[in-house]
């Protein structure tokens, strides 16, 4: 019998390569996105992406939980510290690492918050260690009661640095992020074999960039 493909949910344009400014999404990014809001009714932390639903009016924070590689300040202009991982070593407080993003152009105006955004902040040395903390487990429950939506940047699948499992085991439901080339093939193979591992409900792939 052969196994059933993960199903692509959307799929949007990803950063420019050597492009200086901070990544956003076009109108037609968000369009194909906007079918996510369907799929993700009834949940409150996934990992996923964040910008349709807060975007629609849906009050959502968005956490980056790769302490190894963090990249998600200079993609949306934000600052890069402090973040989470300063928070995890308390080193920074709640209030501290939220850093609110005003939604722009025609597809925010049913936006009623800005959508808020915690970055990594610096690279930590230990992020499995920082991330299996009880305080990470604590940051996430009083995000999921504080928003409508928590949207978790996990590690990348496959590495050691970091633990995916342990941010996975927090959420209620799993979106995987790949080129499209990363989806079919051995790759998809590959992919499908290390989310049934994460042993969290795998909702598809949103397919990022060209093939």
């Amino acid at each position: 019998m052969r196994r059933r493909k993960l199903p692509v949910l959307a799929e949007i344009a990803g950063p420019v390569p050597g492009e200086s400014r901070a990544w956003s999404l076009r109108s037609a990014d968000l369009e194909a996105l906007a079918g996510l809001r369907t799929t993700l009714a009834g949940r409150r932390v996934v990992v996923a992406l964040a910008g349709t639903t807060s975007a629609a009016g849906t009050r959502t924070a968005l956490v980056e939980c790769d302490l190894a590689r963090p990249r998600l300040a200079a993609d949306l202009g934000l600052a890069a510290a402090p973040g989470l991982h300063e928070y995890l070593r308390w080193e920074a407080t709640a209030p501290e690492i939220l850093q609110p993003l005003a939604l722009a152009g025609p597809a925010a105006r049913a936006a009623s918050a800005p959508l808020v955004c915690v970055a990594a902040g610096r690279p930590a040395p230990d992020p499995a260690r920082l991330i299996e903390l009880e305080s990470f487990r604590h940051a996430v429950a009083k995000l999921r009661g504080a928003y409508d939506l928590t949207v978790l940047i996990g590690p990348p699948l496959g590495v050691s640095s970091g633990p995916p499992e342990t941010v996975a085991a927090q959420a209620d439901a799993v979106l995987a992020a790949a080129s499209v080339k990363g989806l079919s093939g051995q790759s998809g193979r590959l992919l499908r074999a290390q989310l049934r591992d994460l042993r969290t409900e795998a909702l598809g792939a949103l397919a990022v960039g060209a093939e």
